[in-house]
């Protein structure tokens, strides 16, 4: 199976996992530096390096369980794979870490305005969202497969109602501990990377 995955997308899978296995070994210190923290979080941390501009992509390599880790990979080999052929190496990581980076922001900016106790974002679904914004780009018709509960549905109209329930559950904050915004950040970061490679607005037309 390993043979038929693209080199990035491989080793964006081998690296999260192996970023899993070294939390086992340093515990909360990655959490700590690498983690994304709320800007101006150091003094609650007491001394800890709390935000720190690499968060912005560190933070994608650390899960918060088993099961975090493996819906994000198995959602990186569904979809990370034929968009790597697609567009290339460079193009693909371009496209991931641009998505990483948005949600990033977007989570910064949320947070900054609800206030609250600090607390730190983790896992790669910022990414993730961006990769399958761009599958249902570039892929509309193909069928997607839920797995709770199994319905098909063409890629576009997964995605639309994805986004839809991401947008609904951050409003309406019903399921807490999950970065909403962040996902949709990705997704957003995505469609403005590939509306900037097709020179569509809001970038100048080619």
């Amino acid at each position: 199976m390993f043979y038929s995955i693209p080199p990035i997308t491989l080793a964006l899978i081998v690296g999260n996992t192996m970023m899993f296995l070294s939390e086992f070994l340093f515990g909360n210190v990655l959490a700590l530096n690498l983690a994304l923290w709320p800007v101006g979080t150091t003094a609650a941390l007491g001394g800890y390096p709390g935000f720190q501009p690499w968060q912005l992509i560190t933070y994608s390599f650390l899960h918060a369980n088993v099961v975090h880790l493996f819906f994000n990979m198995f959602a990186l080999y569904m979809f990370g794979g034929e968009l790597e052929r697609l567009f290339g190496q460079k193009r693909f990581l371009n496209l991931y870490f641009v998505s990483v980076i948005t949600a990033a922001i977007t989570q910064l900016v949320v947070s900054s305005a609800s206030g609250g106790e600090p607390y730190p974002t983790v896992g790669a679904s910022g990414g993730i969202f961006g990769l399958l914004l761009a599958y249902g780009m570039y892929f509309p018709n193909r069928t997607i497969v839920l797995l709770i509960p199994p319905i098909p549905l063409p890629a576009r109209l997964f995605v639309i109602l994805y986004g839809t329930l991401e947008l609904y559950l951050g409003v309406t904050g019903t399921q807490e501990g999950v970065a909403h915004f962040a996902h949709l950040g990705g997704m957003l970061g995505a469609w403005l990377l590939i509306q900037y490679w097709r020179g569509r607005p809001p970038f100048r037309m080619r």
